[in-house]
């Protein structure tokens, strides 16, 4: 049976038995979108292989694939699978920092993902090691933070949660203004 293996957001490798060989024939792979069947794209692959690594796929994207085999000697029906790529898993790629009085500033961050279930707001002085959390809906991309220390370095990690489990984080320094 045609199944892929290790899928990501943009590739993925297809297995399949050996049903063919050098000699007795060539493999036709045809494989697109299922919602965009038009945008076919076709490949030859040699009788002695029995897998092949798709890339430059798009994520979240459902791919219709078919395996023909091209024997000179039997009939082998074409095997077919679906394979959806993974939600892409890119982390914030900027956090601003804005707002800053003596106790609080406004942070903010982008891109808004939909595969993000929340947001990690981490924050402490610098130097130091006590740091407090914030929990931000994925929906949301900005928060405030409150109770601070006046003309203070604080570290503020901004970490997205994905549906898939994994965590993707990116810093920045704020600083509190001097307190009246």
């Amino acid at each position: 049976r045609l199944h892929a293996v290790d899928i990501t957001s943009s590739s993925f490798r297809l297995m399949w038995p050996k049903l063919l060989s050098q000699e007795t024939g060539y493999y036709t792979l045809e494989y697109a979108p299922a919602a965009g069947l038009a945008r076919k794209r076709t490949q030859q692959v040699s009788g002695a292989h029995t897998s092949l690594l798709l890339s430059n796929l798009a994520p979240e994207t459902t791919y219709e694939v078919a395996l023909i085999p091209e024997s000179n000697v039997h009939y082998f029906p074409p095997q077919t699978t679906r394979v959806t790529t993974l939600a892409e898993e890119i982390s914030p790629v900027q956090v601003l920092i804005s707002e800053s009085g003596p106790h609080s500033f406004h942070v903010s961050w982008a891109p808004m993902l939909a595969s993000v279930v929340g947001y990690q707001v981490l924050y402490g002085p610098l130097p130091g090691n006590s740091v407090k959390v914030l929990e931000v809906d994925g929906g949301q991309n900005s928060t405030v933070v409150e109770n601070l220390a006046p003309n203070t370095t604080y570290l503020v990690t901004v970490t997205a949660i994905y549906r898939s489990g994994k965590e993707k984080s990116l810093s920045a320094k704020a600083c509190t203004l001097e307190g009246e």
